[in-house]
């Protein structure tokens, strides 16, 4: 998806740890015209598959998971990292470790909200090493659903995240996959 990359490589920031930040377009500033065109690349890439419900991971996804699902006609439901009070007790988990920040997270769903009967299709800001969509697809697994796919805006190619979950025979469709990046090289797409 060009104008994705394009805009990866004119605001997209290389950090230490092979972070990137791209807060100033996806997950800090909202473009939302750009969300519109990655929930239409979305749509276009899925519309074979059947699709019930979109399953995301808080927050970062939760924006791009609504703009997406707005072409499917479905509801989204958004994995919690972190259990609040007024939830109910009724929940399917996962354990996942986030690679940008470093913390083991429980994440939750409601039953209420994921049942056997659904075709889930999964989206997610990023791929590095593939720990939340290994706990997104786990949830699905749980809740006995049929997972029609992952979509992924950003894939780091270079970590081993995607190699683990096309592995897995999971239907993997990344926007923009980064070969490698370095401040010196700068970023370079597959």
């Amino acid at each position: 998806m060009q104008i994705l990359k394009d805009r990866i490589q004119t605001q997209g920031k290389i950090m230490p740890g092979s972070i990137l930040n791209v807060g100033a377009f996806l997950n800090q500033q909202v473009d939302v015209d750009l969300y519109n065109e990655i929930g239409k690349e979305f749509a276009r890439r899925f519309s074979g598959a059947p699709v019930s419900r979109i399953l995301t991971i808080e927050a970062s996804g939760i924006g791009i998971a609504c703009v997406t699902a707005q072409y499917f006609h479905v509801p989204v439901v958004f994995a919690r990292k972190f259990r609040a009070k007024n939830l109910d007790i009724n929940l399917y988990s996962a354990e996942v470790t986030s690679y940008t920040h470093g913390v083991d997270y429980t994440i939750t769903v409601p039953k209420a909200y994921l049942h056997p009967e659904d075709s889930v299709l999964l989206i997610d800001d990023f791929l590095a090493n593939g720990c939340a969509l290994e706990g997104l697809i786990a949830l699905t697994k749980t809740a006995g659903a049929r997972l029609a796919g992952a979509g992924v805006v950003i894939e780091k190619g270079f970590q081993q995240g995607g190699q683990r979950i096309r592995e897995a025979g999971i239907r993997l469709e990344s926007l923009a996959v980064i070969r490698s990046m370095s401040p010196e090289k700068g970023i370079i797409f597959e």
